[in-house]
Parts: structure tokens; C-alpha cells; sequence
């Protein structure tokens, strides 16, 4: 039987969470958060209970496996029981598994990625997740620590479901002998530059895994987010980062060859026309609500270009600012 433990998880700023601070090593802080462990998966006897079964055998990933953790309970906040069901996997790989579940209170569906905690290895993504907050970037409701039989530590992330990536989106086309509308391309490519630019700018972060199964898309509104940050890590000036990092065939191609400067480019015309609209007649995601910080120490001139004036008459600091 697994038991489980949540910390005090969501998205905002850069902050410390139960009196972790970043310099603090992820293995020494995860023996901290063992000793408050206090929930334990178990079967829930309640009448009231809708009819899923309880499963509560195995690592919690299986179909029908119920997890019940509980959320607040610091800073003031009350505690709050939440319980998910899980429903099928979604993703696997070296560093574990992501699934979908449900949570049985609210019904809301979200993807929950299990990681184990070997101590041989730096985890920095729960760090890193807690300092995110942007529209093209996957967010983290909260996160629990889970055990098994043979006293192996998860960590499980519970992230907002986004049933689309990329990679499936061009396969999808490529399957029908057909080209992905160029609308899609701009939208996904200018999303992806805004994410990128956000982390690199505004928190500090390289990603150092950017591929088309780590860009989740909403299949209605074309949004993009930027997901996993599992070989992220905050970037230290004079501290040296290993070469041997993100997959083999998209590791940067402008660094290899050795491109230094950027600009706004015309093919993100169209984006800022506000007559624009997707192929169903729908129209574009929020592309130009940027937050005071990713506009910081960039020229009025570049902010005039890169904003369109119908987009800076409706943001109140984007006016006041351009």
C-alpha cells in the first residue's frame, strides 16, 4: 500500500515553501518533507462515495487506483481532503510517468507526473515549477510525495491537463498528406518564443529539453504550453552546465551554429492583426497579455513593434508604458 504527503504546492512567484530555500539540495529537502507524512492511501468506506472502485495496490498509475491526499494546512490556509482517481497514462519515460486523472470532488481533470527520487541525481523541477507563473507554461496545482512497499520516495506533480502536443498535432497532418495551416505554425512558433523568452528573461531558466512532445496544445483554442522542466535548471553566471543534455535531434541548432543576435520578425505579422482568426472561424489565443516583468529593460520602440495598438489599448500598463 503506497502512502502519500502534500506540500503546500501551487504556481507563483519565486518564493520558499515550508522553509525550503533554493540552496538547499532537493534530496535533504525531500527527507524534511518525509517527516510530515502523515496520509496514507486506504479504502474509502463512505456511502456517499460515488461507485469507482478503490484501488490501492501497485505504484498508483494503474486504472481505478484511487490517491487521497490533503491540501493547505499552512500559512493560515485550512486543510482541504482531495482524492484522484487515475484513468490512463499519458506519457512515460526515463524519468517516470504521467497520467491522467480525475479528482473526484470536483471532476476537474488534471495529469499528474510521478518521479522517482534518486538520490544519485539533482531534481530541481518542483523547485523550479513553484517559481513559474505564464499563460505558455503548463501550471502546477499542487504536488504530494508518495511511497511504496519497498521504500521508494515519488515525488507526484499535479499539473493542469492539456490534451494535445505538438508532436501528435504534425503527425496528425503528416498521417493525411497535408500541410499544417500556416496560422498554426506562427501561433505555436510565437507562443513557444514568448515561454522561452519568460524563463530565460524573467526567472533566469533554461529549459534544456525543448521538443514537440514537451509543447502541449489546446486542440480548441490553438493556446500553447511549454511542459516538463524535469532537465531545467536556473542558470549560474561563471558555473559550468553539461553539454550532454536535452534529446539528440533537437538540441539547439542556432548554438551550434553560433547565432548571437535576435529581433522581431515580420512572420508574426498576421498574429497582430486583430481581423486574424484560426481556420474554424475562432479567435486567436491571448497572445499580448505580458506581465510588467517580461517587458522589463526592453526599448518603447521594440514594445511599440512587438505589441499591436489594439492589444496595448486594452492592457492599462501596456498603455501607460508604450
Amino acid at each position: 500500500m503506497a502512502s502519500a504527503s502534500l506540500g503546500n504546492g501551487g504556481v507563483g512567484s519565486s518564493r520558499s515553501v515550508n522553509g525550503f530555500k533554493s540552496s538547499s539540495s532537493s534530496v535533504d529537502w525531500l527527507g524534511r518533507e518525509m517527516l510530515d507524512m502523515r496520509l496514507r492511501d486506504k479504502v474509502d468506506h463512505d456511502e456517499d462515495r460515488d461507485s469507482e472502485p478503490d484501488v490501492v495496490d501497485g505504484v498508483g498509475a494503474e486504472t481505478g487506483h484511487v490517491i487521497r491526499t490533503t491540501i493547505g494546512g499552512r500559512n493560515g490556509q485550512s486543510k482541504q481532503n482531495v482524492s484522484y482517481i487515475a484513468e490512463h497514462v499519458v506519457g512515460t519515460g526515463s524519468f517516470g510517468v504521467v497520467f491522467q486523472a480525475k479528482c473526484r470532488e470536483t471532476g476537474e481533470i488534471v495529469a499528474i507526473k510521478k518521479v522517482l527520487q534518486d538520490k544519485r541525481y539533482k531534481n530541481r523541477e518542483l523547485q523550479i515549477m513553484q517559481m513559474l507563473d505564464h499563460p505558455n507554461i503548463v501550471s502546477l496545482k499542487h504536488y504530494f510525495f508518495s511511497k511504496t512497499d519497498k521504500e521508494e520516495l515519488y515525488l507526484n506533480l499535479v499539473l493542469e491537463y492539456v490534451p494535445e502536443t505538438v508532436n501528435r498535432t504534425a503527425r496528425s497532418y503528416s498521417r493525411i498528406n497535408t500541410r499544417m495551416p500556416l496560422i498554426y505554425v506562427k501561433l505555436y512558433t510565437y507562443q513557444i518564443c514568448r515561454a522561452l523568452a519568460y524563463i530565460h528573461n524573467c526567472i533566469g531558466i533554461c529549459h534544456r529539453d525543448i521538443k514537440p512532445q514537451n509543447l502541449l496544445v489546446n486542440p480548441h483554442t490553438h493556446q500553447l504550453k511549454l511542459c516538463d522542466f524535469g532537465s531545467a535548471k536556473v542558470l549560474v553566471k561563471g558555473e559550468p552546465n553539461v553539454s550532454y543534455i536535452c534529446s539528440r535531434y533537437y538540441r539547439a541548432p542556432e548554438l551550434i551554429f553560433g547565432a548571437t543576435e535576435y529581433t522581431i520578425h515580420p512572420f508574426f505579422d498576421d498574429l497582430r492583426d486583430p481581423n486574424t482568426r484560426l481556420p474554424n472561424g475562432r479567435p486567436l489565443p491571448p497572445l499580448f497579455n505580458f506581465k510588467p516583468q517580461e517587458l522589463s529593460g526592453i526599448p518603447p520602440e521594440v514594445v511599440k513593434k512587438l505589441i499591436p495598438e489594439h492589444a496595448r489599448k486594452q492592457n492599462l500598463f501596456m498603455a501607460l508604458h508604450t
